[in-house]
């Protein structure tokens, strides 16, 4: 079923107008004035052709094709994530072996697993930091 004119629109498809407007703000097409006029209409809009009346003066543009912002996070590939899981499931086996070792014996065990979890770590981290945290291609 298309949507009427007539029809209430949702807060996604306000937020989906919204992403437009600023969209065309930021190629020049309408002002900061303007833009927020539309804005604060926007948010008053209650039907789509209320919103589709916001937009009807500039062309249309497909928000799935926008280039990626430089702020948006970047995710780790798989095998840093792998990296990083190996190296949480040693750390831990390692702290219930000196848990137990400790537990088990009257002398306080020397923390021996940080000398495991610090280098392998530190090496992890400045990977993830400095890397470019993109997995290697053939």
């Amino acid at each position: 079923m298309a949507n009427s004119p007539e029809m209430r629109a949702s807060d996604a498809d306000r937020d989906r107008v919204a992403a437009i407007l600023r969209e065309h703000t930021a190629q020049g097409r309408i002002t900061m004035d303007e833009f927020n006029e539309r804005l604060e209409q926007l948010y008053q809009s209650k039907t789509y052709g209320e919103l589709a009346r916001l937009t009807s003066d500039l062309p249309d543009v497909d928000l799935r094709h926008l280039p990626v912002k430089a702020t948006e996070k970047r995710d780790l590939h798989s095998g840093m994530r792998a990296a990083w899981g190996a190296w949480a499931v040693a750390s831990g086996v390692n702290w219930v072996i000196w848990l137990i070792v400790s537990v088990t014996s009257s002398d306080m065990v020397y923390p021996w697993p940080l000398w495991v979890m610090g280098p392998w770590g530190v090496i992890l981290l400045m990977s993830t930091i400095f890397g470019n945290n993109q997995p290697k291609r053939s």
